[in-house]
């Protein structure tokens, strides 16, 4: 593979990795407005959202073991026609019932491109190289992440919500045509293994409840059975996975590959740790400390873009030192941001949310890249496309679990009030609260990542 092929490659995939976050954080911007034109409810706007996330859970294990078996360049290039059709639909959109479809059908898309791209990755650059390859494509997500509210915001205030989709087109057609002219190769090193349907359906059905089981959890008993639904559908899966012969989600790696098994743990834990960091903030800026949407916005968009800069350099330290200790390092950051957060009261000064983000930021930019290198490298080729689909389903399911505290919490000490200035002393409890657990799943996760480094030091 010549320099020029694996620049290539990376420029794929990053615009890809800029592409997806980039459409998800915009459209929150836009949601107000959606809501206006349709006379939305609250609970159909956050669906627009949810939506999302659910159809990405549900298919990213799926869509990685395909890539393995069919192609990663070709689900790769499915994945980003699928995502930018159903772009061009929404803009189109007659109705919050059409939207809320077409973003489940956005979201398989998304999982295409999320489940392939890493697996690519690696499949290109060799193993000195990939924390660096790697570490520049998550700094292109969180350029997305950055680049979303301000771009949005601007369309929608400027040119109305729809311009927001309608730029999803050229831009998909943009990352479609590289692909198809740029990208050369296939991967695909179980080609001619079956697919597991069966394992893949009790998968899909099993995150469906586990989802919308959390996401009511404040609406009655009937969102705890769905909870224990899941989670007997979960057990389900893994006895079935253990006994067919080609399963979508290979138990053996978790069970003899600690080194996977772990990171990939660390991962579910770190992203359960620090996703539900900026809701709380937008909240306690706003409420607590008088601030605009506006000007909240823009305090926490330290964050993303610490973590934009800070990504490739963190890559690159992956290469030259053990990955799991550089990723140890990012989490012990991580807790001590979210140790900083839980001291936040209404006489906090701006200088501590300044401190705390910036150490927030760093910390993930030390743990992101490096802990996918490892995930990534801990398998064999034949694999790669299953690995990268697990990445991505640790983050949503860890973004998941972070929510579900969050709403368990406020369920305790807020009852289903409102946050206003009457409520504030119970919303800053809560959000102390949840913030402490957050820092104990963050060392939890640090224990992780050390027993994986005791396990590769071996």
């Amino acid at each position: 593979m010549t320099t020029n092929s694996r620049t290539a490659t990376l420029l794929v995939v990053c615009t890809a990795h800029f592409l997806l976050p980039f459409m998800m954080s915009a459209v929150g911007v836009a949601l107000p407005a959606i809501g206006r034109e349709f006379s939305a409810s609250a609970r159909q706007l956050g669906l627009v959202e949810t939506t999302y996330v659910l159809s990405a859970s549900i298919f990213l294990l799926a869509m990685g073991r395909l890539a393995d078996i069919h192609g990663r360049r070709r689900i790769f290039k499915y994945g980003i026609v699928i995502f930018t059709i159903a772009g061009g639909l929404i803009s189109q959109s007659w109705s919050i019932e059409a939207m809320i479809g077409l973003r489940f059908v956005q979201g398989m898309g998304g999982a295409m491109v999320m489940a392939s791209s890493l697996a690519i990755l690696v499949s290109v650059f060799p193993a000195e190289e990939r924390g660096r390859a790697i570490g520049i494509a998550v700094a292109s997500v969180y350029a997305g992440i950055s680049c979303g509210p301000f771009t949005g915001g601007w369309l929608v205030s400027t040119l109305g919500w729809r311009w927001l989709f309608y730029i999803c087109v050229p831009l998909g057609l943009a990352t479609f045509l590289i692909t198809c002219y740029k990208l050369r190769g296939e991967w695909r090193e179980a080609a001619g293994e079956p697919f597991d349907w069966p394992g893949s359906l009790i998968y899909a059905v099993s995150i469906l409840l586990l989802i919308s089981g959390a996401a009511n959890l404040d609406q009655g008993l009937w969102a705890w059975g769905l909870i224990v639904a899941a989670n007997i559908g979960l057990a389900l899966f893994a006895w079935y996975e253990s006994h067919t012969p080609y399963p979508v989600l290979n138990m053996t790696l978790l069970r003899e590959n600690r080194v996977f098994a772990l990171s990939s743990l660390a991962a579910l834990f770190n992203y359960a740790a620090t996703f539900g960091v900026t809701f709380f903030l937008s909240l306690y800026l706003q409420y607590v400390q008088g601030m605009s949407p506006r000007l909240a916005g823009s305090m926490l968009i330290i964050q993303p873009i610490v973590q934009t800069v800070f990504s490739p350099l963190c890559g690159r330290l992956a290469d030259r030192y053990p990955p799991g200790l550089v990723a140890s390092i990012g989490m012990a950051l991580c807790a001590a941001g979210l140790a900083i957060a839980a001291t936040l009261g209404a006489a906090s000064g701006l200088a501590t949310v300044v401190l705390l983000l910036v150490c927030l930021g760093l910390g993930f930019a030390l743990f992101s890249s490096p802990n996918t290198s490892v995930i990534m490298g801990s398998v064999a080729p034949r694999d790669l496309g299953l690995a990268s689909g697990m990445t991505g389903t640790m983050r949503t399911l860890g973004m998941m679990s972070s929510m579900t505290i969050i709403t368990l919490v406020f369920s305790v000490y807020m009852a289903g009030q409102a946050v206003t200035v009457e409520t504030q002393p119970a919303f800053l409890l809560s959000m102390r609260t949840s913030l402490l657990i957050f820092c104990g799943l963050c060392l939890v996760g640090i224990a992780c990542s050390v027993a994986r480094q005791k396990q590769t030091s071996r």
